[in-house]
């Protein structure tokens, strides 16, 4: 499996990505996990704002199609064909999120740039638990 090096496009992902959490903790005091933001969507309560939390979602289906329109490029994401390995994950990913108080989004874009170390330590868990899941599927069991 090849992987292409992108460092710029990744640079500006990254900048777009900090700027849009930047700018809903600026304009609504809220944190840019997409948990949370999900739950906001789904869940409304008193003081939920469901329509900025719609408008949130929206923009990542949207900005591909913007990208796409502008560069002329498609937008690739590659996902598992094995549907069992793709519910199970989900199912993990969920689970991961609520007993972590967040998903990568909140604690690795927000909660390290606000210095947390709660953040810290459930950023640290995510991304080894991730990269050790990546080895053993793709290279112990081949299933990636």
């Amino acid at each position: 499996m090849v992987t292409e090096f992108t460092p710029l496009a990744s640079l500006a992902g990254g900048v777009l990505i900090g700027l849009s959490a930047a700018g809903l903790m600026l304009v609504s005091g809220r944190i840019a996990g997409i948990t949370g933001i999900v739950r906001r969507f789904l869940m409304p309560d008193a003081n939920s704002r469901p329509r900025e939390a719609a408008a949130f979602l929206a923009g990542l289906v949207v900005a591909p199609v913007i990208y796409s329109w502008v560069t002329g490029l498609t937008v690739e994401q590659t996902v598992s064909s094995n549907g069992l390995l793709m519910v199970v994950a989900g199912m993990l990913v969920g689970f991961g999120s609520t007993i972590g108080s967040g998903c990568t989004s909140g604690h690795g874009i927000c909660g390290l740039s606000r210095m947390s170390l709660r953040s810290l330590v459930a950023t640290a868990t995510f991304m080894s638990t991730a990269a050790a899941t990546v080895y053993v599927f793709r290279h112990g069991l081949g299933v990636i």
